[in-house]
């Protein structure tokens, strides 16, 4: 998979200080500066006045502040597994590529069981994997082996099967129906800072599924470029907790 961001709010802690200031603030937070904003905020500079405001903010639960930044990603190649997993969340916008309108019949079947078009899981192939809700613990080379022949026959077969219905005039909407629900998506996706807490929150939890665990810390490195007080401190201080942050 491959995370890109695509737009987000520019100077986003400053308008998450300039929000939180103007609920206490006698003064219009829209007709002065920042550092008059901040005037109060305990710190030698502007910027450890953010890490303390932003700091107090998230240590408190007053997570509405974290609303306003918005943050745009495209994903590319994750399994439909994973886009109705993350999907579920509320307070997310997402565009998702549609398989009624776009088709897979320049895909060489054989290219599949590689990893083109559908995502491989790491227990497919990695005898040491051991996954949630898995009824034993790692297996031997012959199993492991076996488990890869069978998968990869599988996905091989079922694009064959759609691309073949393709060939008989079946549309794309209807001939999909037969594909893995590993086959690959890209999405565009869109959230504030706080629900991208949020998700953190639920999904890159150690019980979360391995592949959204990934694709929400890859979204996480990205969002530490971005808010990187906000996220340095919810990497150090809340992460793995389940902080409520839902609206």
């Amino acid at each position: 998979m491959e995370v890109t961001l695509l737009e987000a709010t520019e100077d986003p802690e400053d308008l998450v200080c300039k929000a939180a200031r103007n609920d206490y603030s006698g003064a219009f937070v829209g007709g002065q500066s920042l550092e008059a904003t901040m005037e109060t905020v305990d710190g030698d500079t502007l910027e450890a006045k953010k890490e303390t405001l932003i700091g107090h903010l998230l240590d408190h639960g007053h997570f509405g502040p974290f609303e306003h930044p918005q943050i745009t990603f495209a994903i590319e190649g994750v399994s439909r597994s994973c886009m109705a997993q993350i999907t579920r969340h509320r307070h997310v916008s997402f565009d998702v590529q549609s398989m009624r309108y776009v088709s897979f019949d320049d895909v060489d079947p054989a290219d599949v069981r590689e990893g083109e078009m559908v995502v491989i899981p790491p227990s497919a192939t990695d005898p040491e994997w051991v996954g949630r809700n898995q009824k034993q613990g790692a297996v031997d080379e012959a199993d492991v082996e076996k488990r890869a022949e069978i998968f990869r026959d599988t996905i091989e077969d079922a694009v064959e099967s759609y691309q073949e219905l393709l060939d008989l005039g079946m549309p794309p909407e209807d001939a999909r129906f037969v594909l893995p629900i590993g086959t690959k998506v890209n999405i565009v996706m869109s959230m504030n800072a706080r629900m991208l807490m949020h998700v953190a929150d639920m999904r890159a939890a150690a019980d979360a599924q391995w592949e959204i665990r990934e694709m929400t810390e890859e979204l996480l490195d990205i969002a530490g470029e971005w808010c990187p007080i906000t996220f340095d401190h919810y990497e150090r201080e809340m992460k793995n907790r389940k902080n409520r942050l839902a609206p």
